[in-house]
């Protein structure tokens, strides 16, 4: 569910965000061969990677990431292709990008699958996730550290599924992390994971993005309202008739039904 416009701008978030617009109606794209050293595909893997490769360095330019932290994929069919593991996000190329399947088994990609890829898999196998983001942005972190969920603090939260729970501490890489992970998202689109970050998914890469960006943004909100003092929470009432009424204006559809992207 997208988030409703903030403030007087029509964003899909509170002001900053720029929307993803939908391409108009009848309008398709045709895939392109791939031109990456390596990689013989006839379908848009090639732009898949090379989409992967300028999210993943929006991580540094969003302050979601530092250095190589943080993993982003997405799902084609059976197949995932998901950053490696290790390399400097200004020197990833979209030849390093590596491709999985559903039992983490490599397939292509010059470098080694993250570390993080179970959680990947984990998530796409119990949720309806095409694309996965996961960051180690410092407010998440920060947050982690003190509370067990980022509560309503703000109506974009409805965007989430509501308050976000914070998953508790496990290893990095590890079945448990995966595991700990999808508990948290259960009706939920992103969830915090203790003292180490946050993880999102959507119906896009785009989606899955703007989910992680929102996130940072909601826990920054939070930690300047206790600064000032004991914040005022929203109730369930609350949230429902904010989600009633996104439903009754149908956010995130675009003219004709379609829904936006």
């Amino acid at each position: 569910m997208a988030s409703p416009d903030c403030g007087h701008l029509s964003l899909r978030y509170p002001a900053g965000w720029c929307p993803n617009l939908a391409r108009p109606a009848g309008v398709t794209r045709t895939p392109r061969p791939s031109t990456i050293r390596g990689v013989d595909r006839d379908d848009d893997h090639a732009g898949h990677r090379e989409r992967l490769v300028s999210y993943s360095n929006r991580l540094l330019q969003d302050g979601l990431a530092v250095g190589s932290a943080g993993n982003i994929s997405v799902r084609i069919a059976d197949e995932v292709l998901i950053t490696p593991s290790g390399i400097p996000y200004p020197e990833l190329d979209p030849a390093d990008i590596c491709a999985v399947d559903m039992t983490g088994a490599a397939l292509t990609g010059t470098g080694e699958p993250s570390s993080e890829t179970p959680m990947h898999l984990a998530v796409y196998a119990a949720t309806p996730a095409r694309a996965v983001v996961h960051t180690h942005s410092p407010e998440v972190v920060a947050l982690s550290a003190v509370c067990d969920e980022l509560p309503a603090i703000h109506y974009a939260i409805t965007s989430l599924g509501g308050p976000v729970r914070v998953a508790r501490y496990t290893r990095f890489g590890s079945d448990g992390l995966a595991a700990a992970a999808v508990t948290a998202l259960d009706d939920r689109t992103a969830a915090i994971l203790g003292n180490h970050g946050a993880i999102s998914y959507g119906a896009s890469l785009a989606e899955a993005y703007d989910r992680a960006l929102l996130l940072e943004w909601l826990a920054r909100v939070h930690r300047l309202a206790c600064s000032r003092g004991e914040p005022r929470i929203l109730t369930e009432t609350e949230l429902a008739e904010v989600a009633a009424e996104m439903r009754r204006r149908r956010y995130g559809q675009a003219r004709g039904g379609r829904a936006s992207r």
